[in-house]
């Protein structure tokens, strides 16, 4: 298993003995570690075919993904299947999933808007995350943004410092971090959205030459 904090999670007890991607979605249907089972629709498990070379790891499900049950299927999915499709990665050769896997969020108006997970959020639903890398056993873990950095790389890691460079770390052989697709998103005007997207795209092009 990847080497991560301890954790005494209530989802540990629910990690079947001899997990496989399957059991693991069905068994995460049922988690109650935190309080977010509340407030979102159902879990939202990560998705991709077992052994593949790359997993990418975001914050958690959106509004979008929470109503579907699939991750990165919203407006972030979408800009992230065409930057993959532009860097030469077949999205259907990756797994991609969420360190939170229910959907924080809160009301303005009629809109569900996205809210931050905290730290015992995150430290409940580790065991779920533990438990894909594992069974995937990938060769190049990406996170995306500072949430899924921090959590798979520590506290002090900065997203803004060390994007696009390959970690040391027990988690895979190659482990990198760059934007999450949402901050694309939010960029204040069309400028700066070009260019971060071009950024972005530069980091997926590190990650091809890797896996090719």
């Amino acid at each position: 298993m990847p080497k991560f904090k301890s954790s005494d999670s209530a989802a540990n007890d629910l990690i079947p003995p001899r997990p496989t991607l399957s059991s693991l979605k069905r068994a995460a249907a049922d988690c109650r570690a935190c309080d977010l089972w509340k407030k979102g629709t159902q879990t939202v498990f990560g998705e991709g075919a077992r052994r593949v070379k790359v997993m990418f790891v975001g914050e958690q499900p959106g509004n979008e993904e929470d109503l579907t049950g699939k991750p990165f299927v919203g407006p972030a999915g979408r800009l992230l299947d065409n930057a993959l499709e532009e860097a030469g990665i077949d999205r259907q050769q990756t797994y991609v999933t969420n360190v939170v896997k229910h959907f924080k969020w809160e009301p303005r108006g009629k809109r569900r808007i996205h809210k931050k997970p905290n730290s015992l959020e995150i430290t409940a639903c580790r065991p779920w995350l533990e438990a894909e890398i594992a069974v995937v056993k990938p060769d190049v873990i990406v996170a995306l943004g500072a949430t899924a950095a921090q959590s798979l790389l520590g506290p002090q890691f900065r997203v803004t410092k060390q994007r696009g460079e390959f970690i040391p770390s027990t988690l895979a052989p190659y482990v990198m971090a760059t934007v999450h697709p949402s901050s694309i998103l939010r960029a204040p005007d069309d400028e700066t959205r070009r260019l971060e997207l071009r950024l972005f795209i530069d980091d997926l092009k590190k990650l091809s030459k890797v896996i090719k």
